[in-house]
């Protein structure tokens, strides 16, 4: 079975940093590319950030920009979302995926993991 699991979520103050990271059992994922998104309780889910398969091309939402990085390891099949400067405004669960093209767009991918919480303390 497909799965995509992340880790590295925590408890952190403002201020402070955190390193994320999505495994993919298959390697089915090397050649596709990569999300994150979020969700805070009470608002829609969120774009973070996107990579391309050959981690060559990135995209971030604006919320983000300047504080957050993806970046991929194509050998370990995973995909890390290295996260600095954090706010208590970022506290969401943080999810990663996979699909065909590195998009804004959740409708664009095809497999989710499960979530990794990530609380920011002011």
């Amino acid at each position: 079975q497909v799965q995509l699991v992340e880790s590295g979520g925590g408890l952190v103050q403002a201020g402070g940093s955190l390193r994320l990271s999505c495994a993919a059992s298959a390697r089915t994922f090397t050649n596709r590319a990569r999300g994150w998104f979020r969700q805070a309780p009470g608002k829609e889910r969120e774009f973070v950030a996107a990579v391309s398969w050959s981690g060559s091309d990135t995209y971030y939402a604006d919320s983000v920009k300047g504080r957050f990085t993806i970046s991929r390891d194509n050998i370990k099949n995973t995909v890390y979302l290295q996260m600095n400067s954090l706010k208590p405004e970022d506290t969401a669960v943080y999810r990663c995926a996979a699909g065909n093209v590195a998009l804004g767009s959740a409708s664009a991918y095809n497999y989710w993991g499960q979530g990794t919480q990530v609380t920011v303390s002011s």
